[in-house]
């Protein structure tokens, strides 16, 4: 961390999956003042004790983030996991305003891989245009496009090896696909040591197509498990038959949509560059996880 950047460091959504790894990365390097938002403070005494100053805020009503950002300093804007149309935009419209009243000095936003107009993703305007408010404020800013987490693979991959294929509408395009601890990493990094305005890809060491996920899932079950490419009109049914409302299964297809049609075939050094250490590749991140995709853990 270098000593020119000053805090305090505000992270939201710090009851997230992401937000919790991204303040346990600022803990570890000493970050202070550091401050942790979220809509349910009760959940988080055990920060507090370790002398994280827990505050209340919600992008949802904006009468709570004067407090939220109090005091100004650095702010890492995790982006809302709202899927109804239009309301993850307004609640970041609601911060970014805060964050300009507040007197934020830095501004860093988890946004996505190739927001652009030609980017089928259901949520990509979202990012698409928090973009441009925040860059609309005049306060420097780091944008980091994170790619579809490798997470997300252990949920599919575990039901590819249980139904002995796996299905997918994404054709042969790839993804460089980031693990979560990583996104987290450069996000911690980012919000500790970027300065003037920046843009950067948060992927994995390498693109990688739903073939060769395929033949690390063979691997790890130690039988063929075949990539079965399928139409997204199948996808979304099959989603459907799995419980999922329509509009959710339209949003998760529209991921296949954009591998297939290359938005997300990105890889990048910028994690590296960020955090001095390579990202996990795909390969590395499912070996690890074995015991999660045989439905062991």
């Amino acid at each position: 961390m270098s000593n020119s950047i000053k805090g305090p460091f505000i992270v939201t959504g710090a009851c997230g999956q992401l937000g919790s790894h991204v303040i346990e990365n600022l803990l570890a390097q000493g970050a202070e003042p550091l401050v942790a938002m979220t809509r349910t403070p009760e959940k988080l005494e055990s920060l507090r004790a370790r002398g994280v100053d827990v505050r209340a805020g919600d992008f949802n009503d904006p009468a709570t983030l004067g407090a939220a950002f109090a005091g100004g300093g650095r702010l890492l804007i995790i982006s809302t996991d709202d899927l109804e149309p239009g309301k993850r935009l307004a609640a970041h419209r609601n911060a970014i305003a805060a964050a300009r009243e507040a007197g934020v000095s830095h501004i860093v936003y988890t946004s996505l891989t190739n927001p652009d107009e030609d980017n089928p993703i259901g949520f990509a305007v979202d990012h698409r245009e928090t973009e441009a408010l925040i860059e609309q404020t005049g306060i420097p800013h780091t944008i980091l496009r994170n790619c579809l987490y490798a997470d997300l693979l252990l949920m599919s991959g575990q039901q590819a090896i249980g139904a002995g294929a796996l299905y997918a509408a994404a054709g042969d395009g790839k993804a460089g696909y980031a693990t979560r601890a990583d996104c987290a990493r450069a996000a911690a990094a980012a919000l500790l040591s970027e300065t003037g305005s920046t843009l950067r890809d948060i992927t994995g060491p390498e693109a990688v197509g739903h073939a060769e996920i395929a033949a690390i899932l063979s691997e790890v079950a130690g039988k063929d498990i075949p990539y079965v490419p399928i139409t997204r009109d199948a996808l979304v049914e099959a989603m459907k038959e799995h419980g999922l409302p329509e509009f959710m299964a339209n949003v998760f297809s529209s991921f296949d949509v954009a591998i297939a049609q290359g938005n997300l075939d990105v890889a990048s050094d910028d994690v590296e560059q960020l955090t001095g250490q390579k990202p996990q590749s795909v390969r590395d991140f499912l070996m690890a996880n074995k015991a999660a995709l045989l439905g062991q853990a």
